[in-house]
């Protein structure tokens, strides 16, 4: 990125405090838990803990600044558009600051954060704009009536945070919230709460109404529990990097007071290359795909299949591609991976990469650690991977391609389908026909020609499947924060 600046190696920790009511505050408890550096597996600092008593005095601040007559209620739309662009000028005037607590904690290459940091500027814009124009409709009614609709806010919405985009994912969550009017309650991921906390403290400063969002870092099972099974919470998202903690939610929110969900549940993404494809640009698209973030990525392109006669070259290709790869201090510019996130997630990938050379994949290239301090893993290549493989069927999410053989477009479909999940897919072709034939016959949400993660404001993501429910980004992403409202006049044929 032209002109990123350095990063700073040791930034100041200023907030690690529960943010309610635009204040920082302890936890009820007194509760703490620490915040780990992945690349060092040292703590970084002790945070406030929140549990269910945080939650309740959160939810209770966000009802409160949501009543009728309250000042967010009584906004004008354009004011809160207007709020939103000064909360992303003061996270742009502090990006460089923001990225470097976000790759000390988080463990990603600083210039990936501050890639990051820039998107989450980009997404609290378009929102922006969008704040006055979420209208309804007029519509034509039989008899003597006038109707017209209203798009009304939903109410408190607990947004709980994934720790493998904290900022990009804090402001995905955030920015068509504050746009439609509602309030809201975020948990940010206890393996990456501190970003989330500068955020806090510029909404502040960006003269947001007390209530109108609060931050509770804890722990799923106690705040994140909370959150999930609140009578006074109407709206739920989740974009949880486990299916397990998906249906949870689901089952409390259903349990509760059947509050809206909105879940993102990862994905098995298939990647297809053509032999009419250009070859060099095919490896680098399917490269990135598992390889960017660590492979800590929702939508990565774990299951790359390759037409049979160009298979051995693309692995050859792919082998050079891996072994090139810059793993290593997530400050130094030339890294493009850091560690992953913890050691939980470090065990269960060189669990997965153990399955697949027990299961008959040929590991080409890399599955072992990176030094013995952090969490760093070698880019890894298996070949002959077949469907029925546990690296085939699960999610890694790690550094791990898969690369596997096809013949015909007709079976590619069919097996690209063969799973539970449905978040994203590619096709690497020259092909027009073949590019709209797998478009439409593949099952999943996104799907990308001849590139791969291309992602944007203005369009529309979430998942087929068990990958999730609703989609977040673009005007779809606004339906899930409001309720519409039929309103029916009759209109009198004389003057009285």
């Amino acid at each position: 990125m032209e002109n990123m600046p350095p990063p700073n190696r040791n930034p100041e920790i200023k907030y690690k405090q529960i943010f309610i009511n635009n204040e920082f505050v302890n936890s009820v408890s007194g509760k703490t838990f620490p915040t780990i550096n992945p690349s060092t597996g040292e703590k970084i600092c002790d945070v406030q803990e929140g549990d269910k008593d945080d939650v309740d005095k959160a939810v209770a601040a966000a009802n409160a600044a949501f009543k009728i007559g309250s000042s967010w209620r009584t906004m004008d739309a354009s004011k809160r558009g207007r709020l939103l662009n000064k909360l992303a000028d003061l996270i742009e005037r502090d990006q460089a600051y923001i990225a470097s607590v976000e790759t000390l904690d988080n463990g990603k290459a600083y210039r990936s954060a501050y890639g990051d940091v820039t998107f989450a500027i980009q997404l609290f814009r378009y929102f922006a704009g969008w704040a006055d124009k979420n209208h309804g409709q007029t519509i034509p009614v039989d008899g003597d009536y006038f109707c017209f609709t209203r798009h009304e806010p939903v109410g408190v919405c607990g947004q709980i945070i994934p720790w493998n985009f904290p900022v990009l994912m804090c402001a995905l969550k955030l920015a068509p919230v504050l746009s439609t009017g509602n309030v809201c309650v975020v948990k940010p991921a206890e393996q990456t709460p501190l970003t989330a906390l500068i955020i806090a403290s510029l909404i502040k400063e960006a003269g947001f109404p007390p209530g109108v969002v609060n931050f509770v870092p804890g722990f799923g099972p106690t705040a994140g529990a909370a959150i999930s099974n609140h009578m006074d919470i109407t709206k739920s998202a989740s974009p949880d990097l486990r299916r397990l903690v998906g249906h949870i939610i689901m089952q409390a929110a259903g349990a509760s007071n059947l509050k809206r969900v909105t879940l993102e549940l990862g994905g098995k993404s298939p990647i297809i290359i053509f032999a009419d494809a250009d070859l060099d640009d095919a490896v680098k698209g399917s490269h990135d795909a598992i390889m960017n973030n660590m492979g800590q990525i929702c939508f990565a392109g774990s299951r790359t299949f390759v037409q049979e006669e160009i298979y051995e070259e693309f692995v050859r290709k792919s082998i050079e591609k891996a072994k090139g790869r810059k793993v290593g201090d997530p400050f130094e510019s030339h890294n493009e991976n850091g560690p992953q996130i913890d050691d939980e997630q470090f065990k269960k990938i060189f669990t997965l990469i153990e399955s697949g050379k027990k299961q008959g994949a040929k590991l080409q290239c890399g599955g072992g650690r990176i030094g013995d301090k952090g969490y760093f893993i070698e880019p890894t290549v298996f070949s002959d991977v077949t469907d029925d493989m546990q690296i085939a069927r699960e999610e890694i999410f790690g550094p791990v391609q898969s690369i596997i053989k096809f013949k015909t477009i007709e079976e590619v479909i069919e097996r690209a389908n063969k799973t539970t999940y449905g978040l994203a897919a590619a096709i690497f072709t020259n092909d027009i026909n073949k590019a709209l034939m797998f478009s439409q016959g593949v099952q999943s949400g996104s799907v990308w020609v001849n590139c791969y993660g291309v992602t944007s404001c203005g369009a529309p993501f979430g998942g087929f499947k068990k990958s999730g429910i609703g989609r977040e980004m673009g005007e779809y992403g606004l339906k899930e924060y409001t309720e519409v409202k039929s309103v029916v006049m009759k209109i009198p044929q004389k003057n009285s």
